[in-house]
């Protein structure tokens, strides 16, 4: 596979697994060309036009020093300077994927936070409400991530003739899609057996070894679960803290996420919604994992690195 043949994989797989399905993804693809001609020419000039073909804009290819075959990958969730220095005293390196964004990736984080209305309007909250409270907290994510320096660790890339890339949302939505299909399928009554079922995933196992494994922030053991929504594994980063009451409107009794602010909590709180985090780091490698896999089908070897918990399911 070449470094193209992953990222089309990568977003290919996103799509699959996406809450909206393959005809909603078109419609939004449909609807940036549709705003595209009625702009100016200046503002045609600084459209990004990669939008009319990759959902996931925080997804990115950031450089390619030499467009060969793969077949060996260092994989981390962060990827910063040090990781590509690492990657260059491993033999046989031929890509550094990293899962969060830098970069262009990191700039539009806030263009995938749509998702999260449409996940939301999923399990029950009108499309109207959850479009109104997520619009003030992704002008503010916008906001958040213009102070960064997103070009360092691709600057680094550049200097060190390294091929680097990254896969965010496309890998979470793969997890949210994996733990959704497995409660469903499971069905647990209590937070209790929903956290005995979530640490017998592979990644939380491991987590809980390390002392980062599934948590209660909001409930008790003994808590009915009622709906379970998988609103905060995919969709940029954390949404509206406003949202929880319009959650508990539309039935929701307990939501699965990866983090959680104090902010939140105490809303979710108030709401009376259970929340179980299931942890950042372990939540993130189970996404990148069922990419990776396929990556490993093609005879690609993964080194693993930067919080990644690497478990291969075609040895389960």
């Amino acid at each position: 596979m070449t470094i193209n043949d992953i990222y089309n994989l990568a977003i290919k797989m996103g799509i699959d697994s996406d809450f909206r399905k393959e005809e909603g993804i078109k419609k939004m693809l449909e609807g940036k060309r549709q705003r595209f001609e009625k702009m100016s020419e200046l503002e045609k000039q600084e459209f990004d036009k990669e939008a009319f073909i990759n959902p996931y804009l925080d997804s990115r290819i950031y450089n390619i020093s030499e467009d060969k075959e793969i077949k060996k990958v260092l994989a981390g969730i962060d990827i910063g300077p040090a990781e590509l220095i690492m990657s260059n005293q491993i033999q046989g390196i031929d890509l550094v994927i990293a899962h969060h964004p830098f970069g262009k990736g990191l700039a539009y984080l806030a263009d995938v936070m749509d998702l999260q209305c449409d996940v939301l309007n999923f399990y029950g909250v009108p499309i109207n409400i959850a479009e109104g409270l997520m619009k003030e907290r992704i002008s503010e994510v916008a906001r958040g991530t213009n102070a960064s320096n997103h070009q360092r660790t691709v600057d680094a890339a550049k200097i060190l003739k390294i091929n680097l890339v990254n896969f965010h949302t496309p890998c979470d939505n793969l997890a949210a899609r994996f733990l959704k299909d497995l409660i469903d399928d499971k069905k647990p009554e209590r937070i209790s057996d929903l956290i005995k079922l979530l640490k017998e995933i592979h990644e939380y196992k491991e987590a809980v070894k390390i002392g980062a494994g599934p948590k209660i922030f909001v409930g008790d053991m003994e808590n009915r679960c009622g709906r379970i929504a998988i609103t905060e594994i995919t969709g940029g980063t954390e949404g509206s803290p406003k949202i929880y009451q319009k959650m508990a409107n539309a039935g929701i009794g307990t939501i699965v996420g990866m983090h959680m602010s104090e902010e939140h909590k105490k809303e979710a709180q108030e709401a009376n919604i259970n929340v179980v985090i299931a942890g950042h780091m372990s939540s993130d490698s189970l996404g990148f994992n069922l990419f990776l896999d396929e990556l490993e089908k093609q005879q690609i070897e993964i080194i693993p690195c930067s919080g990644l918990i690497r478990v291969s399911r075609l040895l389960k």
